[in-house]
């Protein structure tokens, strides 16, 4: 997680060095300090909500995950019990 954080807060302050490059100023002035961290946080907080995204995705994606393999179990628990051999060998081979 912590990487994700680290890598936006490096990309806010890389935007910041890009931004005084196209404008031909110096990277570092004493007046304008301030302004690196304040595009390393904005740059941060958004790897922050990005990795509170991918949680929530990867939480849905494996309850998905669950509902879809209880319910292979649950058809080929009721094939077993109907006798229905030929379409359980056809799920079989093709999966």
């Amino acid at each position: 997680m912590v990487h994700k954080i680290l890598f936006w807060g490096a990309f806010g302050v890389a935007t910041r060095f890009v931004q005084l490059g196209i404008e031909m100023r110096p990277f570092f002035q004493r007046g304008a300090l301030w302004v690196y961290p304040f595009f390393a946080t904005i740059g941060g907080s958004f790897g922050y909500w990005l990795q509170g995204v991918e949680s929530r995705q990867m939480k849905m994606l494996q309850q998905r995950k669950e509902l879809v393999m209880d319910k292979r179990r649950r058809r080929a628990e009721r094939e077993a019990k109907e006798g229905g051999s030929e379409t359980t060998g056809v799920l079989a081979a093709t999966s």
